[in-house]
């Protein structure tokens, strides 16, 4: 999670527990799982290695 602590939780002091919970649940649920590349997906997103798998 170093990537998370970089880029969001040590550049912003967060108003609430709430905002600071519903930022970091966006960025692993939309950005972390979704569009970041996987070396165990032969460098794809998820979003692109299940596209590849649903057209075969």
């Amino acid at each position: 999670f170093s990537s998370l602590k970089k880029e969001r939780v040590k550049r912003k002091i967060y108003a609430s527990r709430e905002e600071a919970k519903s930022e970091i649940f966006e960025y692993i649920e939309v950005f972390y799982n979704r569009k970041r590349r996987h070396s165990h997906l032969n460098q794809l997103s998820p979003m692109e290695f299940e596209k590849l798998q649903i057209g075969t």
